[in-house]
């Protein structure tokens, strides 16, 4: 990261990542750190996000971490004004939480359906609103990342992360234009899979099958992940609103997921995790 961006880049900006404890989150958390941002990562596990913001701090990080569970309003609001009060408004939000789990669509439960959509719409947009709030009031810019992927293809297997993903889609570009003229830039980052993720999330097997498909033959790197996150983040990106950037490697524009596809992610269900 340091060979890209120079490590004062991002000095003095407060960032708030959610689902920041592992995976996508803490990756990003880690490049805006490493530019000189002070980051607070949130998520619902207190022993998880104590062991990662440790780790960012090793880095040489000026890192926090807070308890937050993204679909509760009131906790969300809690946390903003616990964040400015501590180190100031946040300047950059990125809405990285979610979750998934691979389901037939007529397997799955309404618990099921309702987790993973109210993590990703109903999350996305009570972090949206508090940061937008806060900043519009204080007449400040700021930048919103919402890590998302890229929702034009269909996701047979995960039709409910799907169904969400392609939500905070629109509230991107909804949102890029209204907030427009607050200068505050609402972008989205959809990385497919990355390196220290894909075999974790869906075993050897699929991540073999979906590399396959993938015209760039590869996983993103945990550098490209976290380097993306900089550029929405920075000032590199100052007239750039509404994009939903597709860290890929093609793949949407590639063959994609086909039939087999769909049944290996299908096969990997055997219980209920929602």
């Amino acid at each position: 990261m340091a060979d890209f961006f120079h490590p004062e880049l991002l000095r003095d900006k407060v960032a708030i990542v959610t689902g920041g404890g592992s995976g996508i989150g803490w990756q990003i958390a880690r490049g805006l750190g490493e530019a000189g941002a002070r980051v607070t990562i949130v998520s619902r596990t207190p022993e998880k996000l104590e062991r990662a913001a440790a780790e960012l701090r090793e880095r040489g990080i000026d890192a926090n971490w807070k308890e937050l569970d993204v679909r509760d309003p009131d906790r969300v609001e809690a946390v903003f004004d616990e964040v400015t009060e501590e180190v100031g408004i946040p300047d950059v939000l990125v809405n990285n939480a979610g979750g998934t789990f691979p389901k037939r669509a007529e397997e799955l439960t309404d618990n099921g359906w309702r987790t993973v959509t109210e993590i990703s719409v109903h999350g996305t947009f009570w972090c949206t609103r508090a940061f937008g709030r806060r900043l519009i009031e204080a007449e400040r810019p700021g930048k919103i990342v919402n890590v998302t992927y890229s929702a034009e293809r269909s996701t047979p297997g995960i039709v409910h992360m799907g169904a969400g993903r392609a939500a905070v889609n629109h509230l991107t570009r909804s949102l890029a234009v209204e907030w427009a003229q607050f200068g505050i830039q609402v972008n989205a980052l959809g990385p497919q899979y990355f390196s220290s993720g894909a075999a974790d999330m869906y075993g050897t097997e699929i991540e073999e099958f979906l590399i396959s498909k993938t015209p760039a033959a590869r996983t993103a790197t945990d550098d490209e992940i976290a380097g993306w996150g900089v550029i929405l983040a920075g000032p590199m990106s100052d007239y750039v609103t509404g994009a939903v950037i597709p860290l890929d490697g093609g793949n949407h524009v590639g063959v994609g997921m086909n039939y087999r596809g769909s049944q290996l992610l299908a096969n990997l269900a055997t219980e209920e995790k929602g």
